[in-house]
Parts: C-alpha cells; structure tokens; sequence
C-alpha cells in the first residue's frame, strides 16, 4: 500500500479509530450519483480539533490524501477519494459547543446534521434555517455553500456561517471571523473556505447565524397549465415584497410521480410548492396575497397544508422526490443537474432543457428552486447503458453552456467536486487560474482532497 507509513503513525495516534475493515472503506467510497466506488486507504475517526491538526501532520509529511467525509450526501463526487489515502470522518465531531441566544448564534462542530442541531435548538426559539433536502452534516453544508428550499428567505451558506476553524494541510489550526455582526479586518477568510470542498482545510468548528422560529407557517401546492404562468406568478410575488420562506417547481412527471409514490392526487400539470413564515396573521395574509397573484396567472387551485402533520408531509415529499423519481424507473441511477439562472430566464432555460432531454432520448424530471432561479433535471440512466450515460453527459454540458449564456452559473448548489470540474473553465476562465494559485498556496503538496474544483500540477 502506497501509503502505509503514514497509517502506521495515524494507527498509534487513533488505535481503533483507524479503520481499514472493508465495510468502512466501501461506506466511504459509495456517492449519491453515478460515479463508480472509489475506497480510500483507511478511515480516520478524530474526536477533537488536535486530532484532525495531528491526521494532517502526520499526512502532510508522507504526502498522503486527506479528504474530509461528513454524511456523504454530495451528489458531485465531493468526497471521494480518488487518489486513496485517508478519509476523514467527522462522526464523532458532532457536539453542539456552545449557544448564544442574545447574539443569534451557535457554535458546533461539523459533524452535527442539520436535523440534530434544530433539535437541540427547539427549547431556545431558534432554528437553523439552510435546508437542502438532506440530512448533511453542517461541516459538508460548508464545505459545499449548501443552500436549498428555504434560501429565497434565508440564504444559504455563505450568508449563515460567521466563523470557522479550520485546519490547514501542514496541520496549523486557524480560525476566521468572529462573533461580530460585521468586519473590515483584512481578506475574508471564513468566506474562502466556505465552498472550498476541502481542498484548502478541513473545518472543525463552525459559528452560525440563527433565525427564530416563526410563531406561524403557513402553506399550500397548486397547480399551473404551464410552466411560464408559474414562473411569472413567482416574480410578481417577489416584486409585491411578499416574504417567502419556501417556493419550489415540480414539473408534470414529478407530480405524476408523487401521485403513484405518494398515493396523492395532484393534476399532472406543474406545481408550486410554498411556505410564508411569519406571525398568525402576517403569514395568513402573505399567504391571501400570494393566492391572488397565482389566481391572477391561471393557477388552478390550492391544497392548503393547514396542519402541521400536513407540512411536514408535503416537504417530505418535496425532499424525497429524488428517491421517489430513482424508484419510478427500478434498477435505474440518477445523474441530477444543477444550474442557476437569473430569475427572469428560469422559464427559458426549462423550456430549452426540456427540449435537450426529449432530443436525446432521456427520462428527466425537473423540479427546483424556483424562487432563486436554480433548477434541477433528475435524469435516470440505465446503471449499464454506456450510451445513455454519454448523452447524459452532453446534456450537462448544454446545461452549463445555457446557464452561462443566460446569466447563470454552472452549479446554484450542489458544487463542484468531479462532475463539474471540466466545467470550471467554461464559467472562470483566469480566474480558474487564479483558484488553482490559491489551491497551490494553502496546500503545496496537493494533498488535501485531490483533483477536486481546481487543476493542480505539481
């Protein structure tokens, strides 16, 4: 094994928190898409901040792969570990650190999910707003610039991580931001390593923005005879100033799916999906305003969710419509896409898209975030079908070159990692470049989740 120098140190430092039991190394070379296994060497299981410095260390002077591994949700290859070497599993960094209710915000570590932290924050009247869909950890939402069904109101990553520490690939422990609600000390650290993939740090401790938890919520699902009507229902809304917290698309065949998964009935039409946060009567009243814009675009009704139970179900569906278009084609995989547009030209690139995946012969549902311009194409291939994957691949190509003559960007959320990587330039240009600069300078031996984001020669 070409690294086994440096898993002879890291096993006395971490005894049986050092794995190399099968079961663990295939764990964490599994990924939500449709890139093949790739196991890394050993599986680290650090417990504090001098733990990770120490993994780092001791990689850094074998040169051995570092890759940080979170909830594996990422659907780009994120953490995979391509050239072996040691993941970083940060399971057991998943402690709530410290509360600050008076401030609006909480310390954790990165290996707490999203649902475990809104869990322990319930008694305080705060929540964690970032919602995208899975239960990631709040390291790899980092990591990653997350964001989701809940960004049109609250952001996303970057607008919710104040503070971090991180560690550097020599193993030097630094920390960004403060607690301040604002600053103009030097360069903006917290928001470089924000998105960065680990491929310049592995973070292991985060400060987050909270929100409070809204008094009422109110919401609903209706259905539009074509997209564009929904589309300038959304715009109008945002242009009356009405705050939405949640505003999601689902075209004709997810609807149509969610009917034969979910046993509801929903016109095989597309739908809105939204949500209004705010007092009793604020958010039944955004809710009335809404209801007459849609009204006024030919929406053709409303299922209002008046019950909590309701809400929960139709974001759970929402949330799960990934697994719910995976099972509608049995034996299938999934390669979604993900590209952001201005606002003003989501129903331009659906429309385009959709004339993509019926050309080359493709099964691809869309849905997304229609109240942030970023749209996803589920496309299910056959796991076999080497054709079927190379038509894939030239429509996410089409994508990316759509969303940039539009206005766009080549991922809204889900990241670079390896499936957009051959992308980079496309969007950058030099300034792709200029990422790799900053790559070769925080990490000079490249051993920091290699051949992710940027193109790196040693």
């Amino acid at each position: 094994m070409p690294h086994d120098a440096a898993l002879a140190e890291l096993r006395q430092l971490l005894g049986d928190r050092l794995s190399w039991s099968k079961p663990d190394l295939l764990q964490h070379g599994q990924n939500e898409s449709w890139f093949p296994e790739t196991p890394p060497d050993a599986v680290a299981y650090p417990a504090t901040t001098e733990e990770v410095a120490r993994i780092v260390g001791i990689c850094a002077r074998h040169g051995c792969p570092v890759v940080a591994w979170g909830a594996g949700t990422s659907l780009e290859g994120h953490a995979l570990a391509i050239q072996g070497g040691v993941a970083v599993d940060f399971s057991r960094m998943d402690k709530v650190l410290q509360v600050r209710p008076g401030d609006m915000q909480v310390v954790v570590q990165p290996g707490i999910t999203r649902e475990a932290l809104n869990a322990e924050l319930r008694a305080t009247g705060l929540m964690f707003p970032v919602d995208p869909g899975a239960n990631a950890t709040i390291g790899g939402m980092a990591g990653t610039r997350a964001s989701g069904t809940t960004t049109v109101r609250y952001g996303t990553m970057r607008d919710n991580v104040v503070a971090l520490e991180v560690v550097l690939a020599d193993g030097r422990v630094i920390r960004t931001g403060s607690g301040a609600r604002k600053s103009a000390a030097g360069y903006d650290l917290t928001g470089l390593f924000v998105g960065s993939e680990g491929t310049l740090g592995l973070i292991t401790e985060l400060t987050l923005r909270l929100h409070g938890q809204p008094e009422a919520i109110s919401a609903a699902v209706c259905a539009f005879p074509e997209f564009n009507s929904a589309v300038e229902a959304v715009i109008a809304t945002i242009q009356s100033g009405i705050p939405m917290a949640r505003i999601e698309f689902v075209d004709e065949a997810v609807a149509r799916i969610f009917n034969a998964q979910s046993g509801t009935a929903f016109p095989e039409l597309p739908h809105l999906m939204v949500e209004f946060h705010g007092s009793a009567t604020g958010a039944a009243e955004d809710a009335r305003r809404f209801g007459d814009i849609a009204d006024s675009f030919g929406a053709l009704g409303f299922d209002w969710a008046t019950t909590t139970e309701d809400r929960n179900r139709l974001w759970r569906m929402r949330h799960g419509a990934y697994r719910a278009c995976i099972a509608s084609r049995p034996g299938c995989m999934g390669m979604v896409t993900d590209i952001c547009v201005p606002i003003s030209r989501l129903a331009e690139a659906v429309a385009e898209t959709r004339a993509d995946i019926a050309e080359l012969d493709l099964v691809g549902p869309i849905l997304g975030h229609v109240g942030d311009g970023n749209f996803h194409a589920i496309l299910l291939l056959g796991r076999d079908d080497a054709d079927e994957l190379a038509r894939a691949k030239d429509l996410t190509r089409r994508l990316a070159e759509r969303a940039l003559r539009l206005g766009g960007t080549i991922t809204g959320e889900h990241g670079v990692g390896l499936g957009k990587k051959g992308l980079m330039l496309l969007e950058h240009g030099e300034a792709w470049e200029v990422m790799a600069r900053i790559k070769r300078a925080l990490d000079p031996e490249g051993i920091l989740n290699p051949g992710k984001v940027v193109e790196v020669s040693q």
